[in-house]
């Protein structure tokens, strides 16, 4: 989507962290922008930040994991602007700690917003987007915890995972309707993903200040605690040193949608760290090709 001057974006999570980057990135390139979010104070300051400018952006309360919301949403957003171009499943939420600490309130909170969340975007305006024929795009927001598993992340690596799958799946499915898909694996930015147990719903355990992370996508604050020796300490320091501000984020999705660019990479750093998990699967295939081979299976 080379030209998106007057294309129409909906963006989750959007009134603040990576979300309101991608809505600042967008609406300085001539795009509408839907921002829907569950938090009342950010989205009054997304209303506030954007009254007195031409952007053409409208703010609604959603909750990503009400089907019924993100159907209305859907709605709402074709009755104000008549299509939509552009759906970034931003929405996102963390716990971290030891996986035999995690009950079933913190997978069912951080699955429901991060997972079944994306879900209910791509279900709600996919084949709106297709009926349009104009093509359009897809962004899934994943993590470089959606590429490599680390220790103390358990569900929210889960998720990320569970993200970058689908979205490499639909890339397959979507590219006959001329909708482009990419995902989105930041590294460390500076957001508040980390403090998200502040709008944790009373059903999944209510807010808890003892679960947050502290700030920062893919915060390793956690995942650096625990036995770790000198060597990957000094490593994880070393990358959170590079904590990106979202505004680079949000330049970097614009690029990928007008570019048609599936992976957002934005930390260079993870180069070495995705590579080696690559060379221990292939690794390990000759492995078992080996094993096979002894017993003639």
């Amino acid at each position: 989507m080379k030209d998106v001057e007057g294309k129409v974006a909906f963006v989750t999570g959007g009134a603040s962290g990576l979300g309101l980057a991608m809505t600042r990135s967008f609406t300085r390139a001539g795009m509408k922008v839907v921002v829907a979010d569950v938090e009342d104070s950010a989205l009054a300051a997304v209303n506030e930040e954007f009254a007195e400018s031409n952007a053409a952006v409208l703010t609604m309360k959603v909750d990503v994991t009400d089907r019924d919301a993100m159907e209305q949403a859907a709605v709402q957003a074709l009755d104000a602007f008549g299509k939509v171009h552009v759906v970034c499943n931003n929405a996102g939420v963390a716990v971290g700690g030891n996986v035999a600490d995690m009950g079933y309130s913190d997978w069912d909170w951080v699955m429901k917003v991060n997972l079944d969340g994306v879900v209910n975007g791509i279900v709600s305006f996919v084949n709106r987007i297709r009926e349009q024929g104009e093509g359009g795009h897809i962004v899934n927001t994943a993590s470089m915890a959606g590429q490599l598993g680390i220790g103390g992340m358990s569900v929210y690596n889960t998720t990320k995972f569970g993200v970058v799958g689908m979205s490499e799946a639909m890339r397959h499915d979507l590219a006959e309707y001329n909708i482009g898909v990419s995902v989105l694996c930041p590294g460390f930015v500076a957001t508040n993903i980390f403090t998200s147990q502040r709008n944790r719903p009373g059903e999944f355990g209510g807010p808890s200040e003892e679960a947050a992370l502290g700030s920062g996508d893919f915060a390793l604050g956690q995942a650096a605690g625990g036995d770790r020796n000198t060597e990957e300490m000094e490593r994880l320091q070393a990358m959170m040193s590079n904590i990106l501000d979202p505004a680079v984020i949000g330049d970097m999705v614009l690029h990928a949608v007008q570019n048609d660019v599936f992976y957002i990479l934005s930390h260079p750093e993870f180069k070495e760290a995705i590579g080696n998990r690559g060379n221990e699967l292939a690794e390990t295939a000759d492995y078992w090709a080996a094993y096979r081979s002894e017993h003639g299976v």
